[in-house]
């Protein structure tokens, strides 16, 4: 994975984790205002009206909060015990835990009461209501914890498919991009090849046509070197370990010195150049062997894809945004969708045009990882049938 996209999805994922984070933090508020509004309107009124109770009080010297829920809870159960096995649990409880727990209840119906068992029943059930209401209050942040726990755990089996969907998908393209590397280099081999065996063997003897067999070998032996060289800065960029040497340059300064570099190719070619790049600096921190080689690509690729006639023009706008078009051939819809991928291009292009496929990726890859990108543009409303958008900023 590249790092650009590993930078996104880390924070797409942070935004996620964030959002969902509020979102629990307000569904726990409005849950304890609920609760505290059922507390206020049912349960306050119901103890006082019709339990009586005048007073609860829970007093402890010593514990934590939880061993104070879990004594209040363990000696509210007691009550129901027969008295002797009562008094006995009650003391284990208070060896155990300690004897710094204290309820406190106070209600005339206690004072009506004279059947000890009908009393501790009754203490009983108000403990108990009292713990309902302490569960109820904790039972927000309880749901909240295990809604979180859920959606960081469908979020993560998310993105584990997802990662493995894109390993496949690399896979696949890795073994597309070996297919198509055999296939245009086995081509010009076998012309060198066979070229070679033919003045090897003294089949050829007139000098002429000896000549263009050499002239042949010569040129496809400067294509396959090409494509290895593309190949190479392709894998170079793709690695792990590459890393940027950035400095502080003028990427105006770098766009013209690519078009005057390639401007005798456009004037062999027939191809005529419009070049509006303003004189004043646009200073841009950049690797300028990497980004001079993707504007360059792009060049390339408008020398070798345009015909005779054609017009191509180069702009830079204060916002940083390189535009490349031209009126030549226009690129077809299959084509244009995947033109960034390696080896994007069409069969007629493979056999005519001597192109590699590799030069707009690796151009896409480079913008990238200067935090930019690269983008098509087709039946554009000045006259030009395609431009290459380069956006820095």
């Amino acid at each position: 994975m590249e790092n650009g996209e590993k930078q996104n999805r880390t924070l797409s994922l942070r935004g996620f984790m964030i959002r969902r984070f509020l979102l629990i933090m307000l569904f726990v508020f409005i849950s304890e205002e609920l609760v505290g509004v059922f507390y206020r309107q049912w349960v306050a009124g119901f103890l006082v009206n019709t339990m009586h109770v005048s007073e609860f009080s829970v007093t402890t010297r010593e514990g934590s909060i939880l061993l104070i829920i879990l004594q209040m809870f363990l000696l509210s159960i007691t009550a129901l015990l027969p008295n002797d096995l009562a008094v006995w649990v009650q003391r284990a409880i208070g060896s155990t835990m300690g004897n710094g727990l204290q309820i406190d209840v106070s209600s005339p119906i206690l004072n009506s009461l004279t059947n000890d068992r009908i009393n501790e029943m009754y203490q009983f059930a108000i403990i108990a209501i009292y713990l309902g209401m302490l569960l109820l209050t904790l039972l927000p942040y309880a749901i909240a914890a295990y809604w979180y726990y859920r959606i960081i755990s469908r979020k993560v089996k998310e993105l584990m498919e997802e990662e493995k969907q894109q390993e496949k998908e690399y896979d696949r393209q890795r073994n597309l991009l070996l297919s198509d590397i055999a296939h245009d280099i086995k081509t010009p081999l076998t012309t060198v090849c066979g070229y070679a065996r033919a003045l090897n063997d003294h089949v050829v003897q007139d000098e002429q046509k000896q000549e263009e067999y050499l002239q042949a070998i010569y040129a496809k032996s400067m294509r396959m070197s090409e494509l290895i060289n593309l190949l190479f800065e392709y894998v170079k960029l793709d690695s792990s370990g590459f890393v940027l040497h950035k400095e502080k340059g003028d990427i105006g300064e770098l766009l013209r010195e690519n078009v005057a570099l390639l401007y005798p190719d456009f004037e062999e070619k027939g191809i005529g150049v419009d070049v509006d790049i303003p004189e004043k600096p646009f200073p841009f921190e950049m690797d300028k062997v990497q980004m001079g080689r993707a504007i360059s690509n792009i060049l390339t690729n408008m020398v070798r894809y345009n015909e005779k006639g054609s017009m191509v023009s180069i702009r830079l706008s204060d916002s940083y945004r390189i535009r490349i078009a031209d009126n030549g051939t226009q690129i077809e819809d299959e084509l244009a969708e995947h033109i960034f991928e390696p080896f994007s291009r069409g069969d007629r292009a493979r056999s005519t045009k001597g192109g590699s496929g590799l030069g707009l990726s690796i151009s896409s890859k480079i913008v990238q990882m200067h935090g930019g990108k690269l983008k098509l543009e087709r039946n554009c409303k000045d006259g030009n049938t395609k431009a290459f958008w380069i956006v820095l900023k």
